[in-house]
């Protein structure tokens, strides 16, 4: 039996935009198989464990450990029904919303941790600046990359305050969201 052409075109849809959302989710460090999830459960209003793995094949655990990474992250919920046992999952559909709960989390991550590495090496070249009889070239290259690591200091500042106003939403004071249909 042939396949309906308004079907097939459909699901050709689909497929390129779970695709799509997979290919970008892996840019910024989640697994491919993690995105084509979230893509998938996109293009569905809920789901179950046992719906998502006959959809994508993936074993049980797969799923699990998937879905959970989804909730860490904050862009899928776990729902429930009265009357039945099986939990489903949504999908966050809103992407304004995504990127609030998506990003700032990584940024202050990479705040934290970078922020902790140039103190810890700003202390240990102190005790080279500090040497009362240092080499002077020693001293003047702990110098250069204490000065170094100080500048670069006003980017994480930077970046946590990015972070706070992407969370907050103050972001979308000084870059509204438009909803104009001519730039759809």
């Amino acid at each position: 039996m042939d396949e309906n052409p308004e079907f097939a075109a459909i699901e050709q849809a689909r497929d390129l935009v779970i695709d799509s959302i997979a290919e970008t989710m892996d840019l910024y460090g989640i697994t491919r198989s993690v995105g084509i999830l979230y893509g998938t459960m996109y293009m569905r209003d809920e789901m179950t464990l046992d719906e998502m793995r006959e959809e994508l094949q993936m074993s049980k655990p797969s799923m699990s450990t998937g879905v959970k990474k989804l909730q860490d992250l904050n862009v899928v919920k776990k729902t429930f029904h009265r009357g039945t046992r099986k939990h489903t999952f949504v999908a966050e559909k809103d992407f304004f919303t995504f990127f609030t709960n998506f990003f700032p989390p990584k940024w202050d991550r990479e705040v934290q941790v970078n922020l902790s590495a140039i103190e810890q090496a700003q202390a240990d070249l102190q005790s080279v600046l500090l040497a009362e009889e240092g080499n002077a070239e020693l001293q003047e290259e702990a110098r250069q990359l204490y000065d170094q690591l100080e500048s670069s200091k006003a980017y994480y500042h930077w970046l946590k305050r990015l972070a706070d106003s992407v969370q907050s939403g103050e972001i979308f004071k000084f870059i509204p969201i438009e909803t104009d249909e001519k730039n759809a």
